[in-house]
């Protein structure tokens, strides 16, 4: 039998190959790529995590490749073209994610028995920075734009002080929490929201001085950053990540996350979150 392949037969053919390599290489890498947010320091994270990526390597049997990337945003592109199989995201990043490419959640961090969090406004205390009204004239401090409790909370609670940007306060963003609390402190800038978590962790760890800090307010409760990975990896192979989480107790590894464990989580608890970007027009989740 003879086979008669035209130019755009061949390229279909090579197409089909490449495809198939690709998808094959997704759904059983022998390098995992897992990424988290940098919300602090990109050095003191890859440190802060190598516990859980030696972890990872023992219980998977294959090499992790931790990934710290500049900002939210390029998270959210890695994911979006497969550069990372699985990432920390904050509640917003994941929601955008989650719109641009099939993720899902699969673990999310526990708490004295809790899933959610909360931000924290703080205000320098040298400039007298004690409430709401002090802010006014003032500049006052984000992390990405795409944070769930670095932007999106503290502007809510902005928001509903009757605060608002360019009028009452100066927007700055910094990029990451550590980067909010550390200019508060110093009267780089007169106030900031952050994690409470990652006040917490910072106030610990000796970079941030609590004497020099005063607590503005505390946001309501939402749902915790999600430990999510990419639909195309192996159903085995999520499983085997998921179960790798949830059985953590490994208390170098918890600290790191301020946490005493991982429990399963689902996309609709995140609902909460699309709504309330949606409100204050942060994101249209169309």
């Amino acid at each position: 039998m003879i086979y008669i392949f035209n130019k755009f037969s061949l390229f279909v053919i090579f197409c089909s190959i490449i495809f198939s390599t690709f998808a094959n290489n997704l759904s059983d890498p022998k390098i995992l790529k897992l990424a988290l947010l940098p919300d602090e320091n990109a050095a003191n994270i890859i440190q802060d995590n190598k516990a859980l990526v030696n972890l990872l390597k023992r219980k998977l049997n294959r090499e992790i490749e931790i990934v710290v990337t500049t900002d939210y945003s390029s998270m959210i592109e890695g994911i979006r073209f497969k550069r990372i199989h699985i990432g920390y995201f904050g509640p917003l990043s994941y929601t955008i994610a989650k719109l641009k490419t099939n993720i899902t959640p699969f673990a999310v961090r526990v708490k004295n028995g809790q899933t959610k969090y909360r931000s924290v406004i703080i205000g320098n205390k040298h400039d007298g920075i004690e409430d709401f009204e002090d802010l006014r004239g003032g500049d006052f401090g984000f992390g990405d734009i795409a944070s769930t409790s670095g932007h999106l909370i503290p502007k809510k609670i902005l928001l509903e002080n009757n605060l608002l940007k360019g009028k009452d306060f100066n927007e700055v963003f910094l990029g990451a929490h550590d980067a909010v609390a550390i200019a508060t402190q110093n009267g780089v800038i007169q106030a900031g929201g952050l994690s409470e978590p990652i006040l917490k962790k910072l106030i610990k760890n000796g970079t941030l001085d609590e004497s020099k800090i005063n607590i503005i307010a505390y946001s309501n409760f939402y749902p915790q950053y999600p430990w999510v990975y990419i639909d195309e990896l192996d159903k085995d192979l999520k499983k085997k990540i998921s179960t790798v989480f949830y059985n953590i107790n490994d208390k170098k590894i918890l600290e790191k996350f301020e946490a005493d464990g991982f429990s399963k989580v689902i996309d609709s608890d995140y609902d909460v979150i699309r709504k309330l970007a949606k409100k204050l027009k942060l994101y249209d989740f169309k």
